[in-house]
């Protein structure tokens, strides 16, 4: 649910000579950052090192890290939206990504498969407009109740690079990919309902259409709406094979909102890492008995905090094999 390298030691040496982003350009770097979690713990998958935010780079923005996201001029009003660079060349933009990406499903040769990802419209929005993070989003929440024309404008723009971004990584080698709506929940079922759900659906299926029309194989597609519970019988519906769950659903709740032929991922409370060994296997094994081992994905509920211990990381790793094992030994 995030690059594991952010918070292991290995990536603390290497970003400490290298700036957030320069990690990110490099594709030697990424690559290597990638493969540093894959190395130390027996994970299923693997998700290149990138950020949501070089989508709105690519546009023309600009964008630090110090440590979180800032963006030294945010989109004010919609006028703004003409400094956008519409006409986006995601291999000349966004290029350094695909190279990340086949330089590392070289390097894994075959061990395990390479995920790639993308910000979703809303979410990319939000962080243009309110120039970082932010717990209400109301400037950003202000052009979709004031400005929904120049809204529905920018997140088209969003969605039609999205898409263009994805194909490439699918080209590049990516063998699964996830769109993250992570300001979900910031919206109520009616926003989310107008200005998120059709661009999500929209990014699904052109992305198959475009897979057609190249000849590319598409691949497997996760959608993870954080918070976004309120919405999963449409996410459902939305043409992605897995729905991600943040840990405020129950897993019946969830199985029976998405029904039984889409598979889902999550939902561990990430602090749970935080607690002893013992009580972290406790919190797997009731997961995975809630969830059942098919048609799902063992995962935390979002990102791995800075601060976590790897080696509890390990414990969870490695009771979801040991449990997922015993429990499919007696079906």
């Amino acid at each position: 649910m995030r690059q594991a390298g952010r918070y292991l030691p290995e990536y603390m040496q290497i970003s400490s000579k290298n700036g957030f982003f320069s990690i990110c350009r490099s594709p030697e770097l990424a690559c290597e950052v990638t493969l540093q979690p894959i190395r130390r713990f027996n994970l299923d998958a693997a998700i290149i090192f990138s950020d949501i935010l070089v989508i709105p780079q690519a546009l023309g923005m600009q964008v630090d890290m110090i440590p979180g996201p800032s963006f030294p001029e945010p989109l004010c009003t919609p006028a703004d939206l003409e400094k956008l660079n519409k006409n986006v060349d995601v291999n000349k933009e966004l290029g350094y990504v695909f190279q990340a990406i086949t330089k590392t499903r070289h390097a894994l040769e075959g061990k395990v498969p390479l995920i790639g990802f993308s910000g979703a419209p809303w979410t990319l929005m939000s962080y243009m407009i309110e120039g970082g993070s932010t717990t209400t989003h109301s400037k950003a929440k202000r052009w979709l109740y004031t400005e929904p024309e120049a809204s529905h404008q920018l997140l088209q723009l969003l969605a039609d690079v999205i898409v263009d971004y994805l194909l490439g990584q699918i080209k590049a080698g990516a063998q699964l990919l996830q769109l993250f709506e992570s300001h979900a929940g910031a919206l109520g079922p009616g926003l989310f309902s107008k200005f998120a759900l059709p661009y999500i659906r929209q990014i699904s299926y052109k992305l198959k259409e475009r897979c057609s029309e190249s000849g590319v194989t598409p691949v497997p597609f996760i959608i993870f709406a954080k918070d976004g519970h309120f919405a999963l019988e449409e996410l459902s519906g939305s043409g992605y094979e897995v729905v991600g769950l943040d840990w405020t659903i129950r897993p019946t709740n969830a199985r029976n909102k998405v029904g039984a032929s889409i598979s889902l991922q999550g939902n561990l409370d990430p602090c749970a890492l935080y607690a002893p060994p013992e009580e972290i296997k406790r919190h797997v094994k009731e997961m995975l008995q809630k969830f059942g081992t098919q048609k799902y994905i063992a995962n935390l509920g979002h990102g791995i905090y800075r601060d976590m211990n790897p080696d509890h990381l390990e414990v969870f790793v490695n009771a979801v094999h040991t449990y997922s094992e015993e429990m499919n030994a007696t079906q």
